[in-house]
């Protein structure tokens, strides 16, 4: 037996004398071999996508639950990306550091409570370093606390199509109730780069220099596997070595996604594996899929030409800028605007005090008066048919400003843009809206009373260099 043994192994290798050690490692760690090795773990599921055409490439457990870990991240930047993007944060935002926050498990940059650190440096350390105090500090600034936080990063990935996610804090830290899927982790890697072609240039940043310690990545395929550009890794002990990857090359574009490796050398060779086995399967030429998530037109623009700014360190004794919750853009939701002439009231009259009547429907929330000094601009009480004539929205174009989570911050900020500008918005109407999106009742912020489209987009234009998300419509 062993004889037979021998000469089998002496004519394999007469017949293919220079198998490398590469070629050995790659056979080694096949998908399909991985998959033999992963059927006894019940943390292991991957999933590969073909970003061009929609085609799913190679999928095991993809839509079975899963710990995201430190994947969860990625939705806590979409989140920061979707603030600087409108406007109520901006890069040198300064965050304040909170007791809670400091005392976070590693991995942490070690802050101090009382101190600040600027959205700028919390990206690179949330992508780098993948700093759990860090993601505490997000989410405390952006949602007030990081249980509300948490909520808001359900909401917005029920919003992009991540069925199968939950989350219960921004870091990704033990959570028995905090769950995806790979299929879910892979859509979110696609819609940060759909969503924010600029900002997602942040995943490929290789280290990051705070204070007198610089900090690596600890994505290793990033720089060592040709078309890799990021996204994310994640681990503890409960959901294994997770691995999110983004792969341009040849014209070909996937993401992939593995979760539950038994070590992070593993995961790593087995999204290797992944990459050199489906990437040449992917489509060349033009994108036939719709974007997950639409930019701003403004934002595409800019995409092109955005460099990533240099982390900085600011002293820590810098004021705080308190961060509201983010307009979101319905523009990116609807393609088309929505009809509210006929739309129900939103919260029910016994909660809002409101009287509202079935005649009432029929007319359009109010606007207030031109130049009305901004406090409650709307209560969303539509008035009566004897009034509408003389205090119905005024015709001709109008501009948003986005659409918040609540009425305050709507009338916020529009209250800021007027300020700001109080020549430029003298003759124009501030007014709010509301539109439904499943469970969540928007607020859109707009001025009206323009007399052209060059009139609105040339107002658009001003205001977006002072940050504001604008959007010219002809309602």
């Amino acid at each position: 037996m062993y004889r037979v043994a021998f000469n089998a192994i002496r004519r394999l290798r007469l017949a293919r004398p220079v198998m490398t050690a590469a070629a050995a490692l790659t056979l080694a760690f096949s998908p399909f071999v991985y998959i033999e090795k992963a059927e006894a773990n019940s943390k292991y599921a991957a999933y590969v996508i073909d970003v061009k055409s929609g085609k799913v490439l190679f999928s095991q457990n993809a839509n079975a639950p899963r710990f995201p870990a430190s994947l969860t991240k990625m939705m806590t930047l979409y989140m920061v990306f979707e603030r600087l993007e409108s406007g109520e944060l901006t890069l040198d935002t300064p965050l304040k550091v909170s007791q809670y926050a400091s005392g976070r498990p590693p991995s942490k940059l070690g802050l101090r409570p009382g101190s600040t650190i600027s959205v700028r440096n919390a990206i690179y350390a949330l992508v780098t370093k993948s700093a759990n105090d860090v993601a505490s500090v997000v989410a405390e600034n952006i949602g007030g606390s990081e249980s509300n936080f948490a909520k808001m990063m359900t909401s917005t990935a029920r919003s992009i199509g991540m069925k199968g996610s939950t989350f219960r804090n921004a870091s990704g830290l033990p959570n028995k109730s905090q769950k995806t899927t790979a299929a879910d982790m892979a859509l979110l890697g696609r819609a940060l780069q759909d969503r924010f072609p600029g900002y997602y240039k942040y995943f490929s940043t290789r280290s990051f220099t705070y204070g007198k310690r610089r900090y690596g990545n600890h994505n290793r395929l990033l720089g060592n596997v040709k078309g890799v550009d990021g996204i994310k890794t994640g681990y503890t002990r409960a959901s294994g070595f997770n691995l999110v990857t983004n792969v341009k090359s040849r014209d070909r574009h996937i993401v992939a996604v593995v979760m539950g490796g038994k070590t992070g050398s593993s995961r790593d060779a087995h999204m290797r594996s992944l990459i050199s086995k489906y990437l040449p399967k992917a489509k060349t030429g033009a994108r036939r899929t719709a974007l997950i998530a639409s930019p701003k037109r403004s934002y595409i623009e800019l995409a092109s030409t955005m460099r990533l700014p240099k982390p900085k360190l600011e002293p820590a004794d810098i004021p705080m800028v308190t961060a509201y919750q983010a307009p979101v853009d319905l523009q990116s939701i609807s393609p088309a605007p929505i009809n509210l002439v006929a739309s129900l009231p939103q919260t029910p009259p016994e909660e809002s005090g409101a009287q509202f009547t079935t005649a009432s429907l029929a007319v359009p929330p109010l606007p207030r008066p031109a130049n009305d000094p901004v406090g409650d601009l709307s209560t969303h009480q539509p008035p009566t048919p004897m009034a509408a004539p003389d205090r119905g929205t005024p015709p001709g174009w109008q501009i948003q400003l986005g659409a918040t989570r609540s009425l305050d911050l709507a009338n916020e900020l529009l209250s800021k843009a007027r300020s700001s500008n109080k020549r430029l918005l003298v003759a124009r109407v501030n007014h709010t809206e509301t539109v439904q999106k499943g469970d969540l009742t928007l607020y859109r912020a707009r001025f009206a009373g323009f007399e052209s489209k060059t009139a609105a987009r040339n107002t658009c234009a001003i205001l977006k260099k002072q940050k504001f998300a604008c959007l010219a419509l002809n309602p």
